[in-house]
């Protein structure tokens, strides 16, 4: 008996929809990473790019637990001398909430080009509307 391996090129690829909406954003990322690199597949293969297509809606109404919206920053660095830009989560939260989860869940996927085709599966929504219903996504968590 031989080891079943996944092809890309024959797999199918079914679209997820997350609702964020009153959920910590860090369990919504989760389940976001998990689906986009294909881990929830009973054939996932681990050197094959097996996930699926997820859309996040309700990004500006998910939560974050204890005191991380006052005491977690998002920082950048443009490289150059003094470059380092800070964010508090508050401000992130209220200005651009699909950035918050979009770093979440990049930060849960593998640094190589799986990773980054799977990245590039994630469509995030502040607000409950997208466009994508032609694709007949499925509710899930």
């Amino acid at each position: 008996m031989s080891t079943f391996m996944a092809k890309k090129e024959t797999l199918e690829r079914k679209w997820y929809v997350i609702d964020a909406a009153n959920k910590p954003l860090g369990k919504t990322a989760v389940l976001a990473a998990t689906i986009l690199r294909g881990k929830h597949r009973p054939e996932f293969t681990p050197h094959v790019d097996c996930g699926e297509f997820v859309i996040i809606i309700n990004a500006s109404k998910a939560i974050l637990t204890g005191n991380k919206l006052t005491q977690k920053y998002y920082r950048h660095h443009s490289g150059y001398i003094g470059g380092l830009k800070e964010v508090q989560y508050k401000t992130l939260m209220a200005t651009k909430p699909e950035l918050a989860m979009e770093l979440a869940v990049k930060g849960m996927l593998p640094k190589n080009t799986i990773g980054a085709n799977s990245f590039n599966r994630l469509k995030v929504y502040a607000g409950a509307d997208h466009n994508h219903a032609a694709q007949k996504p499925e509710v899930i968590g």
